[in-house]
């Protein structure tokens, strides 16, 4: 019997031996990384997001027609550059038009006409009679004009399209020029005196010359008080406050006002030709600027 136990036990221990070294190890199910694998493809890093340009702090316009855009620069040469300057970014007097708020928001001269067709009597600018073709065809010089940089402009055309004879006839006639000056008195020589026309055209409209600056002030002023005593001089400074004004001999006068009192009535020598833009049109300022050219 004892025989028997060690053979049985003998047996089950060969057994359990064999099932073991059937049994695939327990390293050998573990493998290291990558071994025996087939690892899928390696996917190329993501691309950085596409850079999106800033919106532009100006208008984006599509490219202008070139025969509109030809004819808009004439025009405005012959009708605006002798305040606004050749480029349109400003002149004898005239504001820079190319980074102007209004020309920005216009679109094809909408907005551009009410200033033009209207004009700014307060600010010296007549109005023009330019139809709203003209106008819009001046808009897309405008608009062609880069608001960033300073790109001069071609093609500038000779101001002097007007008719000097007609000129002269205005001069005399209708416009009143004669009433207040002279071709032998003080404009004597003013053709030769401007070598530049578009600034003897300026000057001619405004009364005086645009760019210069006078130490004097033009207006006079008579300040009267309620005894009837009046003070007389260059005025200085007027408001609903005060008036100053500095007399023939240099004093200096200085007076508070209450409402109407003192009585404050002020001269402006170049009243006439302020009145006149509400009148003046460009064939005139044209006919009389090819006048005034010939007085040499």
């Amino acid at each position: 019997m004892h025989r028997v136990k060690v053979v049985l036990f003998t047996l089950l221990g060969l057994g359990a031996a064999a099932l073991v070294a059937e049994q695939p190890s327990v390293s050998a199910l573990i493998q290291e990384p990558g071994a025996n694998q087939t690892s899928p493809p390696a996917q190329p890093p993501a691309a950085p997001p596409a850079r999106v340009a800033p919106p532009s702090a100006y208008p984006v316009r599509p490219p202008a027609d070139p025969t509109v855009l030809a004819r808009g620069r004439q025009i405005f040469s012959a009708n605006c550059s002798f305040c606004h300057g050749s480029d349109a970014r400003g002149g004898e007097g005239g504001p820079n038009l190319i980074r102007s708020e209004l020309v920005m928001n216009d679109n094809n001269g909408e907005l551009i006409a009410t200033v033009v067709q209207n004009g700014r009597l307060d600010k010296g600018m007549p109005k023009f009679d330019l139809t709203t073709e003209e106008i819009a065809s001046i808009a897309t010089f405008l608009h062609s004009v880069p608001v960033g940089g300073r790109a001069a402009t071609t093609g500038t055309v000779d101001p002097l399209v007007g008719d000097a004879k007609a000129g002269e006839a205005y001069f005399n006639g209708a416009g009143k020029c004669a009433t207040c000056h002279s071709v032998s008195g003080d404009l004597a020589g003013i053709g030769a005196k401007y070598t530049d026309v578009r600034a003897l055209q300026g000057a001619m409209v405004s009364g005086e010359p645009r760019g210069e600056f006078s130490a004097v002030p033009r207006k006079t002023v008579t300040v009267t008080f309620r005894g009837g005593q009046t003070v007389e001089g260059r005025l200085y400074q007027v408001d609903d406050f005060i008036v100053s004004l500095m007399d023939v001999n240099g004093n200096y006068h200085s007076y508070v006002r209450h409402g109407d009192y003192p009585k404050v009535v002020i001269k402006d020598p170049l009243q006439p030709h302020l009145d006149m833009l509400r009148t003046l049109k460009d064939d005139d300022i044209h006919n009389l600027t090819a006048y005034l050219v010939t007085l040499k």
